[in-house]
């Protein structure tokens, strides 16, 4: 079980609700660079948004974290890593590693944000594509990296016709 596994995907991908499913089927240790950002945001007292505008704008908050998920993923051999950049991480750092990028429309992911953080349908569209209008930026500014780029994936999966559970068990197979 010493192979990572990342899950990568947008804003309402259906990357946690995966990750609880392959954690139940694998018993590996998780990780989630999302919550952690989220747990730094509300440290500050700062929305999730107004977080990410300052992390724009200060790089060190991004390497922070990235760093202390490599440490983890270091720490955790077999564990699973979910966040937006976990499978570059990953393929930056040699790790050993079966990279999942998880795909949907943005109309399903701003149902599921939506439904989640009770927005309307409009409001959660606008609210998706600005996070990751901030997140592309970032991404490309601190790393070089091109969030569309599927290259370094070994897996490029579609939650919105495959629920999660058959998406875990298609993972769990592939990393046998």
């Amino acid at each position: 079980m010493s192979r990572l596994i990342t899950i990568s995907g947008l804003p309402g991908s259906g990357t946690s609700t995966l990750c609880g499913h392959l954690i139940e089927l694998s018993g590996r240790p998780y990780v989630n660079a999302g919550q952690i950002f989220r747990d730094l945001a509300a440290e500050r007292d700062m929305s999730l948004a107004d977080f990410g505008v300052l992390a724009e704008e200060n790089d060190e908050i991004d390497r922070r974290l990235d760093a202390r998920m490599v440490e983890l993923a270091e720490q955790q051999p077999g564990a699973v890593l979910e966040g937006r950049v976990t499978g570059w991480m990953a393929h930056r750092h040699q790790l050993q590693a079966c990279k999942v990028w998880i795909a949907a429309d943005i109309h399903v992911r701003a149902n599921r944000v939506g439904g989640r953080d009770e927005q309307s349908p409009q409001d959660a569209i606008d609210a998706v594509r600005e996070r990751e209008k901030s997140e592309h930026s970032r991404y490309a500014d601190h790393y070089g990296i091109d969030l569309e780029d599927m290259s370094i994936y070994d897996l490029v999966l579609n939650s919105e016709q495959i629920d999660a559970e058959e998406l875990a068990l298609q993972i769990r197979d592939a990393v046998l």
